[in-house]
């Protein structure tokens, strides 16, 4: 039995479960998502145990040496075995770099999708639900931001914060601003994912009755409604990470984003572009090519989960 006497699954049958689904039959008969996956996860292990894991502390300044700064890759002359992907102008190690800077980035992607995702379903159902008026404002909201690029906002409220906190706090604040400014500019996309599934849900028996016997429109959203669309907004979270990233990452290029100080993959990425053409690529290609990896690996699982959750394609 999957149960005990308090109802409680225990992780043996939930286990047996997870396996016999068809879900996890998806997973491993794809490829392609079984690697993504496997990319995925090395990411997240080598960004959350970076500072045991990563050969070097790049951010410790009694650790660098500048004779070693822009040494090349171990497989080029003059490379270095303790160096595998080589250093850069200050001889930080550029592996130990990017495991630190994937840090950065995955938190901040997180912390920017959770934030739209609890702004843009909150609208969202909100809008679905209700109708009328409170739908009316809330969308042409989410239209004229929609009009307007994400990256185009996104500078627009970190220059607006930066402006109004002091300037001691701004490298301090840098990281949550950033948050902010991602998650502002992503909002409305949650938001109408969101109306358009609740608008289905809600003309269905089960809401009707819950109305019939006077439950409160607040729970009847909360408890009935949103665990029924939670399926489309997990998909499109997903790839909402990647996107996150991506916005981080370029916000970072251009010197609005965390500090120079706080490692990420933009900053990484910047800060080597001023040696591209002299010779010491590495110092932007490596981490070039560790955001395309995590980015591609997050929407290849996106896309895998949104088809694998479609009924119609099963």
């Amino acid at each position: 039995m999957a149960e005990n006497q308090l109802g409680i699954t225990r992780p043996r049958d939930l286990w047996s479960r997870i396996i016999d689904s068809d879900l996890f039959y998806s997973f491993t008969r794809n490829p392609v998502v079984v690697v993504s996956a496997i990319a995925t996860l090395l990411f997240f292990i080598g960004a959350g145990f970076a500072p045991w894991l990563a050969p070097h502390n790049p951010f410790d300044p009694a650790s660098l040496d500048l004779m070693e700064a822009s040494t090349p890759p171990v497989w080029i002359e003059d490379g270095m075995s303790k160096f595998l992907l080589g250093t850069d102008d200050q001889g930080r190690d550029i592996l130990s770099t990017i495991m630190f800077g994937s840090r950065v980035s995955l938190i901040v992607g997180f912390s920017a999708v959770i934030f739209s995702v609890i702004v843009g379903v909150t609208a969202g159902l909100f809008a679905g639900y209700m109708g009328g008026w409170t739908d009316t404002i809330i969308m042409r909201l989410a239209d004229v931001q929609l009009a307007i690029p994400a990256i185009l906002i996104a500078l627009m409220i970190n220059g607006i914060v930066a402006i109004l906190l002091p300037r001691n706090m701004q490298v301090e604040m840098a990281i949550y601003v950033l948050i902010l400014a991602i998650g502002v500019s992503e909002w409305p996309k949650y938001a109408r994912v969101t109306r358009g599934s609740v608008m289905v849900e809600r003309g269905k028996e089960y809401v009707a009755a819950a109305r019939v016997i006077g439950v409160h429109p607040v729970l009847i959203m909360v408890r009935h409604v949103l665990p029924n669309v939670m399926g489309p907004i997990l998909v499109f979270a997903t790839l909402g990470l990647a996107l996150a990233v991506i916005t981080e990452a370029t916000l970072s290029f251009l010197g609005v984003g965390v500090p120079p100080t706080t490692p990420s993959l933009g900053t990484l990425i910047r800060i080597g572009n001023n040696y591209l053409f002299s010779g010491e690529w590495w110092i932007t290609l490596f981490p070039c090519i560790a955001l395309v990896i995590l980015v591609l690996a997050v929407n290849l699982l996106g896309d895998w989960l949104r088809d694998a959750l479609n009924p119609k394609l099963r």
